[in-house]
Parts: structure tokens; C-alpha cells; sequence
């Protein structure tokens, strides 16, 4: 039974945090909650951060949660602009850099990822980005246009997911885009070589240079500014900015500090949490990008750094701390917008998890739909410029993670219904 005089404190100021402080007032849960945020910023969703918003379509004010008013109104107490720093789990305190010290009955920590720095000379240099949080989308937006006016020239590091939206909207911009990729092609831990080769040949379309196979080794400057970049092949790419998008880490230093129990870092790291985002102490949860859950479905502990794992995850450890049965069983799923390309994803598929990639529409007018398949089991598909699909492509990765089998060749027609390969359909 929820008691009034309980305390819930929330640390996290992004989209987890503020939707699982909207989740307990909507389960009508009638005590103290309090939401800690590192950032001077009400929570925002952090997709416009590389996509509407950097690019110039939307405005600022549209990343917000909820508008300002709305803590107050819901009895949210805000600690914006002051980081916890340690939590005791035996006296059940959170304590922020400011000296203040909160006492919690139940304490969910959505404190996210951070960015992965580059280990190479020059990243002190003024004009080499990160982007993570709304001040650094701030500052790219601004060099972004800057390099489109003075014929600029930006080079990204990392063919990612945030790589290739900032490569895009450098290119809106009217920018020059050079991508330093490792690998053979973009995203191909994501996606594999197969989707990865129609992303190149969409970007090189719009203008986008790519260097597969290569690292950047050093950022040139002169004056204190970037001049150029190096890579590891012994090219040198002319630059005036420079983007780090080779990853995030999750954070986890109150944690460990803490001694939660903590993800294996050879699997993406991150805070341990069961099928109820419960951590290995029974008062303390965790969602969003720093949980790595068991996940009661895929049967394997994932971490997953995408919106709709934040959207449904604070909402999930919410009711779980208000001691709701919770099964948090939501399929990895993430979406991204390039140019006038966009895509779905759903399910799980990593590399070397599948034997066949199937394709169903029109490849080369980047309108289609592509299924990963293991033993012909759907394990993941994404959607290209194809809607209303989500709903079928997730029944079909459920379906196969319970062991069902469909036609594939009834899978590459678009003439046949999806609902209609589902077991029993």
C-alpha cells in the first residue's frame, strides 16, 4: 500500500525521468515526487537534437516533455542544474552537488549515456562537437549554418545513427560532409552491410563523402580552431568542425559508486535490472539508456539507447516501483529521419544472430520493407519510407521469438498481407 508521506525521487532529467513522474500521478500515487536533473533544462526528448530541431524545422520550445507549468501543476518538486552525487542505500539518501540531501522510499535512476570521447590529438580544439544534451545541439545548429554560408567543411566521426542525421542536416545546411567510418559501411552493427549500402548510396546522392575502413588519428588546428583531420590511411580531410559520433557509455557512476550490480561491459555495460527494471537492490530502479534489462521475451540482457526505450521504460518503472506486477516486454525499436528517407526499426537482430536478409518492395526507389531471419524466423525488420507497417513487422518478430517460421517468399511479396504469415492467421 502507497503511503502519502512517501518520498519518490526521480534522478534523470530526460524523457524517462519525466514520464515515469507523470506515470505515478496518472496511477494516482499521492506522495512526494522529485525529479533531479544535471541540466538547467525542463526534460526534453532528445531526438529533434539531431533531427527536426538541428536541421531548422522545429522550433526549441517543441523538445520540451511537458511545458514548465506542468510540474508545478502535477506536484513534481524539480532540482534542475544540480547532479547527484552518491546515493546511500542504507539511510536511503540521494545527496546533490549543492550539499542538499534527499530521502527517498523508492529511487529510480534514469541518468542516461554520454557521449564517447575521441582518444586522438586535437579534440580541444574549438569547433569539435559532441551531441547529447540541447546546449550542444545549440552550438552544432549554429556551426552548422555557419559552414553553410562560408562553404564549410565538417567531418564526422562515426557512420552511426547520429553521424548520419547530422551529415544529413549538414548537407540541408548546405555544408560539405565527410563520414570517417571503420567499418565496411554505415551503421553495419546496426543493420548490417546489406541495409548499409543503400544508406551510402542515399547520402552519396545528397553529396556526402564517406572514408570506410579509416579512423581519424588526429584534428589539425591552427589559431586554437579546427584546420583539418587526419586519418589512419594518412589522408588529410580538410574541416572546420568536426562531430564525434562514435558512441555513447552509460552512466553509471552513482551506481557502482553505490555497488549496484552492474551489466557485463563486453554487452553494452549498464545498470542490471530484471524484467521489472528492478536493480539489484530492491528500493532502486533503473530505465532509459543506463538500464540493461532482462529481457523475458528475447531472452537475453539488452541496452538499448533509443527513444521509445525511454517513452515506455519510465512509465514501466514507475508502476513497478508503486509494486505493480511489471514484465517490461517492449521490442527494441528506434526511427530516424534522412533527407526524405524514413525508417522503423523493430526487433533484434546483431550481427551474426541471422542467415538471411529478405526485402520486400522497392530497393532501389528506397521504398520497402527488410526482415532479418534466423532459421526463417523473423528476428527484426525496418520500414523505409513504407507507413502503417510497425503493428505487423513487431507481431512477426514475437511470433519468432516464440519459434515461428514463415514463408519467405510470401514475406518479399508486398501483395500479401502481414497479418496474414502470423501463426494461425
Amino acid at each position: 500500500m502507497v503511503d502519502t508521506d512517501e518520498t519518490f525521487v526521480i534522478v534523470g532529467g530526460g524523457l524517462a525521468g519525466a514520464r515515469a513522474a507523470e506515470t505515478l500521478r496518472a496511477e494516482g500515487f499521492p506522495g512526494r515526487v522529485v525529479l533531479v536533473g544535471d541540466e538547467p533544462d525542463h526534460p526534453y526528448e532528445r531526438p529533434p537534437l539531431s533531427k527536426g530541431y538541428l536541421s531548422g524545422r522545429e522550433a526549441r520550445d517543441g523538445v520540451f516533455v511537458h511545458e514548465p507549468a506542468w510540474y508545478a501543476r502535477s506536484g513534481v518538486e524539480l532540482h534542475l542544474g544540480r547532479p547527484a552525487t552518491a546515493v546511500d542505500r542504507d539511510r536511503r539518501t540521494v545527496r546533490l552537488a549543492d550539499g542538499t540531501t534527499l530521502p527517498y522510499d523508492r529511487l529510480l535512476l534514469a541518468t542516461g549515456a554520454e557521449p564517447r570521447r575521441l582518444d586522438v590529438p586535437g579534440t580541444d580544439l574549438a569547433g569539435v562537437h559532441h551531441l547529447r544534451r540541447l546546449g550542444d545541439a545549440d552550438r552544432l545548429r549554429g556551426a552548422l549554418a555557419a559552414l553553410g554560408r562560408d562553404n564549410g567543411h565538417l567531418v564526422v566521426a562515426g557512420a552511426g545513427w547520429i553521424g548520419l542525421e547530422v551529415a544529413a542536416a549538414a548537407r540541408g545546411y548546405g555544408a560539405e560532409v565527410t563520414v570517417v567510418e571503420p567499418e565496411a559501411t554505415p551503421l553495419h552493427q546496426a543493420v548490417g552491410p546489406e541495409l548499409g549500402q543503400i544508406l551510402t548510396e542515399l547520402h552519396a546522392d545528397h553529396g556526402v563523402r564517406f572514408r570506410f575502413g579509416t579512423r581519424l588519428s588526429e584534428i589539425v588546428g591552427q589559431d586554437g580552431a579546427v584546420l583539418a583531420a587526419r586519418t589512419d590511411d594518412g589522408d588529410e580531410h580538410p574541416a572546420h568542425a568536426v562531430l564525434a559520433a562514435v558512441g555513447a557509455v552509460p552512466r553509471t557512476e552513482l551506481a557502482e559508486a553505490a555497488g549496484l550490480a552492474l551489466a557485463d561491459r563486453a554487452h553494452g555495460g549498464g545498470i542490471a535490472v530484471d524484467a521489472s527494471l528492478r536493480t539489484s537492490d530492491p528500493y532502486i530502479h533503473a530505465a532509459g539508456d543506463v538500464a540493461a534489462a532482462h529481457h523475458p521475451l528475447l531472452g537475453v540482457r539488452l541496452r538499448v539507447e533509443h527513444w521509445a526505450n525511454a517513452l515506455d521504460g519510465g512509465p514501466a518503472a514507475a508502476r513497478a516501483m508503486l509494486g505493480r506486477a511489471v514484465s517490461y516486454d517492449r521490442l527494441p525499436s528506434f526511427f530516424s529521419d534522412q533527407y526524405d528517407l524514413g525508417l522503423e526499426y523493430s526487433g533484434w537482430a546483431p550481427p551474426g544472430s541471422y542467415d538471411q536478409v529478405v526485402l520486400r518492395g522497392d530497393a532501389g526507389r528506397r521504398r520497402f520493407v527488410a526482415f532479418w531471419l534466423k532459421d526463417r524466423r523473423v528476428l527484426a525488420g525496418m520500414s523505409v519510407n513504407v507507413g502503417e507497417v510497425t503493428g505487423p513487422v513487431q507481431d512477426l518478430v514475437r511470433a519468432g521469438a516464440a519459434g515461428a517460421a514463415v514463408d519467405t517468399e510470401a514475406l518479399a511479396d508486398p501483395s500479401v498481407p502481414l497479418p496474414s504469415l502470423l501463426p494461425g492467421a
